[in-house]
C-alpha cells in the first residue's frame, strides 16, 4: 500500500486540525494538574499532548483502518506498544507535541510530527508548527518542501558545506556518558555557534532549510526522528547513526548524526569526538 496524494494532503490537514482544535487552545492556558511528569521533572505531558495524540490516532484509524499507530503517549502508558511492533505494513508514527516542555512553559517552540512507515522504510514524513500554522514536509523520492500558511511552497535544501569552525549545529547530549558529554560540549565551542531548543521538530526545520549545518541527538525514538530524517534526506543532507549504520524505525539507541553530506558527516564526528 502506498499514500496517494489525496491522502497526503488529508494528513497534512489532519495535523494542522489537531494544532489548532487540541493543541494551541491550551497554549498558555495550562491549569493547575494539566501538566504531568513522566520520566523526570523535565519530560512532560499535559492534556493537550494526550489529547491530540487521541484525536489524530482516531482519525487515522478511520481512514485508514489496517494500519498500525505508535503514538508517544501510548507507548509512555505501554512500552509493549512499540516493542512488540514488527513494523510490517503500514505504521503511523506520531509525536502530537514535540517540545512539551517548551510548551506547557509558554514558549512557542514546539511541533507535531508525523511519520508514514511502509514495511519498515520510511516514505512520509510531516512536520507541523501549530503556533506559525505552517509545515515542513516530504515523500520518498519527490524532495522535502516547506508549506507557508499563506499556502505558498518552497523546496527544501540543506546548507552548502563548510568548514567546522563555520558550522552552526545542535547536540542533544544528555544520554552521552558523562565523560563524553565534557568532550562533545567543549568541542562544539569550536563552532561558530551553537543552539539547543528541546524541540526535534524545530531541529529539523532549521536544518532542512540550510540554517543550521548539523544535528547530534543521542536518542533515537522514532517519533522524534522518522519524519525528521526523512525530510532531511529529501532535502538533500546525509545521515547515519554513530557506528556509520542507516538509521531506521528498528533502531532506538546508538546514536544519530545528520549534516549536508558524507564528508561533513566524518568531519564533524571526529572533531566533537577529538581529545
Amino acid at each position: 500500500m502506498t499514500i496517494s496524494d489525496n491522502e497526503f494532503d488529508w494528513l497534512i490537514g489532519l495535523l494542522t486540525q489537531a494544532g489548532s482544535q487540541e493543541i494551541m487552545p491550551h497554549f498558555r492556558r495550562l491549569e493547575c494538574g494539566e501538566i504531568t511528569a513522566k520520566s523526570n521533572a523535565a519530560d512532560l505531558v499535559t492534556i493537550a499532548d494526550v489529547a491530540a495524540e487521541k484525536f489524530i490516532t482516531r482519525e487515522l484509524n478511520a481512514r485508514f483502518p489496517h494500519a498500525a499507530i505508535i503514538g508517544e503517549e501510548a507507548v509512555s502508558e505501554d512500552a509493549n506498544v512499540l516493542e512488540k511492533h514488527d513494523w510490517e505494513g503500514l505504521t503511523f508514527s506520531v509525536d502530537p507535541i514535540d517540545g512539551t516542555f517548551n510548551f506547557a512553559s509558554g514558549a512557542p517552540i514546539f511541533g507535531t510530527m508525523l511519520a508514514i512507515v511502509k514495511d519498515g522504510e520510511t516514505i512520509g514524513g510531516i512536520i507541523h508548527d501549530p503556533v506559525m500554522k505552517d509545515t515542513i514536509y516530504a515523500r520518498q523520492g519527490e524532495g522535502g518542501f516547506y508549506k507557508q500558511a499563506d499556502g505558498k511552497e518552497v523546496k527544501l535544501k540543506v546548507s552548502e558545506p563548510v568548514s567546522f569552525g563555520q558550522m552552526t549545529g545542535s547536540v542533544s547530549w544528555t544520554g552521552f556518558e558523562e565523560r563524553l558529554q565534557a568532550k562533545i560540549v567543549a568541542n562544539q565551542t569550536r563552532n561558530l555557534n551553537f543552539f539547543g531548543y528541546r524541540c526535534a521538530a524545530h531541529d529539523y526545520r532549521i536544518l532542512a532549510t540550510g540554517m543550521a549545518h548539523y544535528l547530534l541527538y543521542s536518542r533515537m525514538m522514532p517519533w522524534d526522528h522518522l519524519a525528521g530524517t526523512l525530510i532531511h534526506t529529501e532535502a538533500g543532507g546525509y545521515s547515519a547513526r554513530l557506528d556509520t549504520s542507516k538509521y531506521t524505525p528498528f533502531t532506538t539507541d546508538g546514536g544519530l548524526l545528520l549534516t549536508s553530506n558524507k564528508d561533513m558527516w566524518e568531519e564533524i564526528r571526529h572533531e566533537l569526538w577529538k581529545d
